[in-house]
């Protein structure tokens, strides 16, 4: 989408650096260059918004219209730290947004919000023809195939201040072999994003690089990502169950985890039995609190309600029906409409004498006990926890050991759950280190 820019042979001394091409960036883009700052974008790939088409190929989750108190809880530990900016560009702001751009957007039946044609790739090329012709301001310049790999902060100048000295290291089509290359800006903004993906750019590599430099960092972790099983023997799925009934739906389903603070949450939906154990919407509401459980005690749990819209009392009822003849798998069709992978799940987790104990039976289907042994790979999650710690920075993203070097995006420390919160959050840091940046460069305070 975007041709890669000429290598830059000698130091290029810019007012404005954003690198990383995501929502955040591209977000921080547009803010400086309406606010006319000479704004250059540098990104790893070859073009940008890699991530955002890729999470809208199923149709594209832009933000959430539920209460605004009901919006910011969603956040969970980082509600507090976030509520603020938020509270100035948020839900509401990002509609205004795509529809300022053309992009009509509807509310779906779950209350998400959605572009009418439910694609990514249309709200993008809007997005980009805007930032290179915008109405008002200067175009933002961009540069591909720039991956950063280090800056510095540079002997001030007495007119313009202190610079930052960016290394790149820039891949061209001609070459197989990277060369380096340095830019010079007066301020820049970092939206490097977490550490999922890392195909489409977002590697983390970021870290140790910001760590050396006394940027404190918390560890990357996967976050709305799937899980291990242990199985009833301790070993995963059986090879059976593997066989028959993997990548299989649990739809019309409720889980109730235990919070990191200890009271007991519920929520019904839907996710996947996977190869591996399971993922999907409904677990990945709950992975924060697993994955923490999984840190301080070795495993979490969930119970699986099979018939949320029953009452325990009217499942024990029809288990304890006289079945004759017929087998337990019938029975509990016919009775209840159980079958296929919810059948396979009282099987592969439960004992014979469990299943054969009607009383024992009718708990478990109101309360299965999964118990996970591990998260996926981070690679795989479709986001990341941990990151640049909130402490390293003031209140306008701006890294207190880095003068001038702001932070947007993913590759701060903060998490949430699928339904268009992480892509609200990561643009409205976008507009607050763009804000930030441009009181930064009047010598005001943030």
């Amino acid at each position: 989408m975007n041709a890669p820019s000429a290598y830059l042979p000698k130091p290029l001394n810019l007012q404005v650096a954003v690198i990383g091409g995501g929502p955040a960036g591209l977000m921080a883009a547009q803010v400086l260059s309406s606010l006319g700052h000479s704004v250059h974008l540098f990104d790893a790939m070859p073009s940008v918004g890699r991530k955002f088409l890729l999470a809208g190929r199923g149709g594209l989750n832009l933000t959430h219209s539920e209460a605004f108190h009901q919006f910011v809880s969603r956040y969970e530990a980082h509600a507090t730290l976030l509520q603020p900016l938020l509270s100035e560009w948020g839900a509401d702001q990002l509609r205004a947004w795509a529809q300022d751009l053309g992009i009509e957007t509807f509310i779906g039946s779950s209350g998400r919000v959605f572009p009418k044609e439910m694609k990514a790739a249309p709200l993008l090329r809007a997005w980009l023809h805007r930032l290179r012709h915008p109405e008002e301001g200067t175009p933002v310049e961009f540069h591909m195939r720039h991956r950063l790999t280090g800056l510095k902060a540079m002997s001030p100048d007495k007119s313009k201040g202190p610079w930052i000295e960016l290394i790149f290291q820039v891949r061209h089509l001609t070459s197989p072999v990277p060369e380096l290359c340095k830019v010079r800006a007066q301020a820049v903004i970092m939206a490097l994003g977490g550490g999922s993906w890392s195909r489409l750019g977002s590697d983390g590599a970021w870290v140790p690089w910001l760590n050396d430099m006394g940027v404190p960092v918390k560890p990357l972790a996967p976050s709305n990502c799937g899980f291990h099983v242990a199985g009833r023997e301790g070993l995963g799925w059986t090879p059976f169950f593997l066989a028959r009934f993997a990548g299989q739906p649990l739809k019309s389903v409720a889980i109730e985890w235990t919070h990191a603070k200890g009271h007991v949450i519920r929520r019904q939906g839907e996710f996947v039995a996977s190869s591996y154990g399971v993922e999907g919407s409904l677990i990945y509401t709950a992975s924060a609190d697993l994955r923490q459980a999984i840190q301080t005690q070795g495993q979490a749990e969930f119970k699986l309600d099979l018939l949320p819209d029953w009452t325990q009392e009217k499942v024990r009822q029809e288990v304890s029906h006289p079945r004759g003849t017929r087998s337990l798998s019938s029975h509990l069709k016919g009775r209840l409409g159980i079958e296929g992978v919810k059948m396979a799940l009282l099987n592969e987790l439960l004992s014979p004498l469990v299943l054969q104990d009607s009383a024992q039976l009718a708990l478990a289907l109101k309360g299965l006990t999964l118990k996970l042994t591990s998260p996926r790979p981070m690679d795989e999650a479709i986001s990341t926890a941990g990151g640049v710690a909130w402490e390293g920075l003031d209140s306008g993203l701006q890294i207190k050991a880095l003068p001038g070097v702001f932070c947007a995006g993913e590759m701060l420390d903060w998490e949430a759950p699928t339904g268009g919160y992480l892509l609200t959050a990561c643009m409205a840091t976008g507009v607050k280190a763009a804000q930030a940046l441009h009181a930064h460069m009047k010598g005001d305070e943030p």
